[in-house]
């Protein structure tokens, strides 16, 4: 789901505002604290008619026992405080309300209200807290057709810096309310969020799980499709051209192009993800790689490589210059990289030949 959408979905909960709300019903005069009559007399008498309509159904005989009719005046309260941008008082009224009043069954509603105040305060942690406290402790309640749950669960996902509360809030997402989110992107930010914690046998799964619905635009994201493929497949492989360094590596393809031996080069050449493509194409653009032969290439030519490997080399990437492939583009550089993968220590740390960048380097 969009964040635009979240936004507007958490205002249409946590701020509903009556028709008519600028006139409140008379009723008898009670004791009213001052501290919540505030604005233009006009607010302060629409304060004072809701405070006293709510403190007569509080101080009624059976106390309160009128649920939806307090909540009516108590959420008006609250609204009322919200247009005016008076969120402490917002705060206090009804952190009062959830502390004497702790049956109430609107009390999630309460809460939800009270952490709406703290994101319009920029007290963003305390606001995660509130959420927190909702989706743990208290029921859902659906207000306006949303789900308070729901409402929590995207703020919270925004606002936590915990990747191990987040990846409980996606999985919550995902099990709970499958049919007001996008699923493809939900997995996949599950799957990164997994990545954070280091478990990667359950990061593999989610973007196992995301695949299905790939395609799908994630922000921040270009490339999310090719990457999460790109785990999957590596992971469900059996890795067995990989080489303990990059000195091994390096001396057997080598070996291979000095002897001509396209069966002995292919035995390097990684068997998932590797790429051929010239040099500024996209990771998305492999074209001719299902059809990529190496012995249509090598047969009858004599493939030549420079003495050391390329200066754009590093500790995790290396390039090769070859050339004597074809007449029509001689020149290939060999790329070789060391292999990522924490989910398997053995084969993390590894170097695999991972492609070939065709023609001179820009």
């Amino acid at each position: 789901m969009g964040k635009g959408k979240i936004i507007i979905i958490f205002a249409l909960v946590v701020f509903t505002v009556f028709t008519g709300c600028g006139k409140a019903p008379r009723a008898k005069a009670v004791k009213i604290d001052p501290y919540y009559l505030t604005g233009s007399r006009e607010n302060r008498e629409y304060f004072r008619d809701l405070f006293t309509l709510l403190a007569q159904g509080d101080n009624s005989p059976k106390g309160g026992d009128n649920p939806s009719g307090d909540f009516a005046a108590v959420r008006e309260i609250a609204n009322g405080f919200a247009r005016a941008k008076e969120y402490e008082k917002l705060i206090h009224f009804l952190s009062a309300r959830t502390i004497n009043f702790p049956d109430d069954p609107y009390k999630s509603y309460y809460l939800l209200m009270i952490a709406y105040a703290y994101t319009q305060l920029d007290a963003l942690p305390v606001a995660a807290q509130y959420f927190d406290l909702i989706v743990k402790n208290y029921p859902d309640l659906t207000v306006n057709g949303e789900s308070i749950h729901f409402a929590c669960l995207n703020q919270l996902i925004n606002l936590s810096e915990h990747p191990v509360q987040r990846v409980w809030y996606y999985q919550e997402l995902i099990s709970r309310f499958p049919d007001k989110i996008d699923l493809g992107t939900a997995w996949f930010m599950l799957a990164q969020t997994y990545e954070q914690i280091g478990d990667w046998t359950s990061a593999i799964q989610a973007y196992t799980s995301y695949l299905p619905y790939a395609g799908a635009m994630i922000p921040g994201f270009a490339n999310a499709e090719n990457y999460a493929r790109q785990q999957v497949d590596f992971s469900n492989s059996n890795k067995d051209w990989t080489f303990e360094s990059l000195p091994a590596l390096l001396a057997t393809v080598q070996a291979a192009l000095d002897s001509g031996s396209s069966y002995q080069l292919r035995r390097c050449q990684a068997k998932v993800n590797f790429f051929a493509r010239s040099w500024g194409q996209g990771d998305l653009d492999n074209a001719g790689l299902n059809v990529f032969s190496l012995s249509n290439f090598m047969h009858g030519n004599r493939i030549r490589y420079a003495d050391k490997l390329d200066d754009s080399s590093n500790s995790t990437e290396a390039f090769l210059r070859t050339w004597g492939w074809s007449q029509y583009l001689s020149t290939w550089y060999l790329y070789f990289r060391k292999i990522y993968f924490p989910a398997d220590p053995e084969i993390h740390g590894r170097w695999e030949w991972a492609g070939i960048y065709y023609g001179e380097k820009f």
